[in-house]
Formats: C-alpha cells, structure tokens, sequence
C-alpha cells in the first residue's frame, strides 16, 4: 500500500434546515488503499458521498484530490477528476449490453461526426478488461439477466475504463449471497493492485475487519478517529460508532409461549414454494434461515397475499383466513414488513406522519373528511416510543437514514394493531445501534402477545433472536429447531440441503 495522500478532506460542513450532518470531517485516504467509513445511520456517510461526487457544495472545509483543489465538485467534474461511486440502487441500464454500460458516456466511434460507434472495438476492450480481473461476464449479455453480485462487478469495471483513481462503495454487499461477497472481494482486491483508492462504506464490521486497510469512524456528523484496521477489534469500533459499549448484540429477552395464532399447512407456489407448514405461537419468536434463493421470502409472501398461491391452507387465531392480497392480511391482523423498505414499504417523498398511517386512514375519517388532529395525535404518540430521530413529524421520510426508515414502518404495523409481525430482513442496511433498537421493539411485541417471525440472511440474528429456527433449502423447510440446539453448523447444513446424523436437528424427510 503506497503512503501516497490521494484524498484529503479538511474540516468539511455541511447544514440543512435544521441538521448539521457534517461538522468539521476530516479524511485522508491514500493510493492504492482499502478505507472503510463506518458510523451509524446518520452519521454522515451519505453526505460524506455526496460531496465527494458533487452531489452537494459544502458550506465550509476543502476537498484535495491528486494534489488539486475540488471544494466546488460536480458529479461531472467528480467523474472527470477520476472519483467513481457504486451506489446500492446500481446505475445500469438493464435492456443494454455489458459492453455497451462499461463504455456508456465514453463511447468509441468510427465515426465521430456521423456518430458511428465502433462496436467492435468495444466490444473487444470489454472483453480485454473483464479478462484481466478474471471475471466470467460475457460482453454481449443484456446487464438485467445477470445477478445482483455481477452487476456490482460491471460496475467496478465501467470505473475502472473511466480511469477512477478512488471508487467508492456504498453498501456493496448489502444484498449479496456470501459467495457473490467473496467473489466481489476477490475484484476489489485486484483494482486495488491497480493503485486504484476504495472508499468502502459498510455495515458488516467483520468484511470491514477482513478486507479494509485503515477505517475512519463518523458519530454525529464528526470525523471520530482513523486507524489501521490491523490494531483494530469489531468491539473497538462498534464502541467508537455508538459511543458507547454495546455488552449485548442480540439482547434477546425470554417470552412465554402461548397459543397458536397462525398456522400455515401445505404452502405451494409452482417452482419457488413446496409444501411449506408451520406454526407460530403468541410470544414467540419465529427465525427463518436458509440461502439465498430457500424460497424463504417468498413464502412470506404468499402468507400475505402479495404473491399468488397455487394451494395451502392459512389460520389465523384458529380459523381459516382467506388471503389473496395484503389487504386481507391487514385485515386479519397479519403485518408484513418487507426487506425492500425503500420501494415497498415506504412513501419516500411523504412525511413521517402520512407513513405512519397509511395502512389505517380510515380510523382518522369523518364523514368521509380526515380529521388531521387524530391523525397527528395518533402519529405522534406512535412514533414517540420509538425514539425517532426526525426533525419533526412532516419531515420526508426519504431523509430519514437507513435506521430510522425501518422505525417508521414499525410505527405504520403499530398504528395498524396487527398481532402477527413478519420482518423480512430486519437490520439490512442499519448500524449497529439501530439494530439493538429494532431488536429491543420485537422484544416488547413478543412480551405483548404478538406473534413475531425474522427472515434473516444473517445467521447470528437468527441465532441471537430466534426461539425457534425452521431452515428452508429449495422451497422446503430442511430442519426445525430449538434455540437451545441450533449452531451454525447445524444450520447450514440444513440450509445447503445436507443431513448428518450427528447434528441435533430434527431433519424434514
């Protein structure tokens, strides 16, 4: 790694009506360095990646960058200056090429004036540099049929052909399988051979542990520290993040188990669910774990009604419910909170106060006008026990971070009186300290009688959470377990579709 300054960010500000997201950051990072950003939700990260790709103009402090002076960025002087960014919601256009995405806006012609492209030679330098990083991506192939990993790496290639001297990675492996992660890795690893920069911006401490050279920790819109991620323990971070020490990750707090409340016997959708049955007890909290593509979601989904079912049976509190879309799971009292927070679960450009309502406005009607006071009132003594933090109950929640967002679709089931709490990817794409947050709310809706299940992809969380495991391998559940018997092992045994007789699990034949 060269001790090389590539960046250099001095006491970098930044306010809005309000908020002061960044206050006096300072950042140095060097050529041909791994450097993670870690904080929690709002602590600045976003608008950390904005001004360095010109998104926003700070109101005070200075960006150096090779060596030049880019206090006033724009994303195209950014991208012309060699600063790429990888965002979550990828850039590509789905109906084009490989080729045609890495070389988008940087096109090779045979004609310039007659605006001949040269689609030969494109196509041959796409396939010299995906050669070179050792990726198995054919240049012809349309971007939208590839996976959600190799789209990633497209991305890396299409700045790596605009000669970026610091890519920056925002959440890359956030909806990735931990093969496509690894793979990523791999990639990231040979731009940084390059001499290429990444900035990498990531809840998962232990990829940041594992991959990065140095991180530079954010709280409350201040630079914290820097250091070399070799002196460094997760503890020490999440510590430095939070200020504070978090004892417990999973504070998982002991309910009784009551009555069945919903029973699901037979589930089937054609290729993705076969023959699903459980059950769920009030008070109890239910895990779902398996790899990408078990079927797990899906079989949420078609409880709720937003995907068709092609048969089964669904009860709820004993009688059967008959549930074609998530209106009727509303209305029996079943709550969805999906892992697509941003496009299926939220108003973006609404306020906190319509999201927290929405799925009840009928309760605020008076002859068929809202009464804006009850609504308000409702909305304000909902959220206020869920220690929001938002400047108020009319700000967007689109400006809300990661953490807060998955609060205010807490506070709509809430509002909703919902007895039966499905979460779906829970603490994707959240800190640290906001998981503890959500964990201690499914907690206190298990210790009223609620009838909680977790989908997670994050194993610890089932195993930190869950009363009980099912695990799902090819639209089956493989095994069924107690907390008390299930490790790691066990479940990935399980989830990979593999049986063995020393493991504790009792298997699905």
């Amino acid at each position: 790694m060269s001790d090389d300054v590539r960046l250099k960010v001095e006491g970098l500000t930044k306010r809005f009506p309000g908020v002061v997201a960044l206050d006096g950051v300072d950042l140095t990072v060097r050529a041909g360095e791994i450097h993670a950003i870690c904080g929690e939700n709002g602590a600045g990260k976003s608008t950390l990646i904005k001004m360095l790709t010109g998104a926003y103009t700070p109101d005070t402090g200075s960006i150096r960058f090779e060596g030049r002076d880019f206090s006033r960025l724009n994303p195209r002087s950014a991208m012309d200056a060699g600063i790429a960014c990888i965002y979550q919601e990828l850039s590509l256009i789905p109906h084009l090429s490989v080729a045609e995405n890495i070389f988008l806006g940087r096109e090779i012609y045979r004609s310039r004036r007659l605006r001949l492209l040269d689609r030969a030679a494109i196509r041959a330098r796409t396939a010299a540099l995906l050669a070179e990083l050792s990726l198995d991506i054919a240049p012809d192939a349309k971007t939208g049929t590839l996976g959600i990993g190799h789209q990633q790496m497209v991305e890396i290639c299409r700045a790596v052909r605009a000669d970026a001297k610091l890519i920056i990675m925002d959440e890359p492996t956030a909806a990735l399988s931990e093969k496509e992660a690894q793979d990523l890795f791999r990639i990231v690893a040979r731009v940084k051979a390059r001499g290429v920069s990444v900035l990498f911006i990531s809840h998962r401490l232990d990829e940041v542990r594992a991959h990065c050279d140095r991180v530079t920790i954010l709280r409350d819109g201040r630079s914290i520290t820097t250091f070399d991620m070799a002196t460094a323990s997760i503890e020490a971070i999440i510590q430095l993040m939070v200020g504070r020490s978090i004892q417990n990750k999973y504070p998982k707090d002991a309910a009784l188990r009551g009555d069945v409340i919903l029973e699901v016997e037979h589930l089937r959708r054609a290729g993705v669910v076969e023959d699903v049955s459980f059950q769920l007890r009030s008070g109890e909290v239910l895990g779902f774990a398996g790899l990408v593509g078990a079927g797990r979601t899906e079989t949420m989904r078609c409880v709720t009604g937003a995907d068709p079912r092609d048969g089964g049976t669904i009860r709820v509190f004993g009688r059967e419910a008959r549930i074609r879309c998530p209106a009727d799971a509303i209305r029996a009292g079943i709550a969805f909170l999906t892992e697509s927070r941003k496009e299926q679960g939220l108003v973006l450009i609404q306020s906190v106060e319509f999201n927290a309502t929405l799925v009840q406005l009928g309760r605020f009607s008076r002859g068929g006008w809202l009464s804006l006071g009850l609504l308000h009132e409702a909305a304000h003594t909902t959220v206020s026990g869920l220690r929001l933090r938002a400047a108020g109950l009319d700000t967007p929640v689109g400006l809300l971070s990661g953490g807060n967002q998955q609060k205010v679709v807490i506070a709509k089931w809430l509002m909703s009186k919902a007895r039966i709490f499905i979460f779906d990817e829970p603490t994707r794409g959240i800190d640290v300290g906001a998981k503890v947050e959500v964990y201690k709310l499914i907690n206190e809706l298990a210790a009223a009688g609620a009838g909680i299940i977790i989908v997670s992809s994050e194993m610890e969380e089932v195993l930190g959470m869950a009363d009980r495991i099912l695990v799902m391998h090819a639209g089956r559940i493989s095994a069924e377990m107690e907390r008390g018997d299930a490790t790691q092992e066990t479940i990935m045994y399980a989830a990979s579709g593999l049986k063995t007789v020393q493991s504790p699990t009792r298997l699905a034949s």
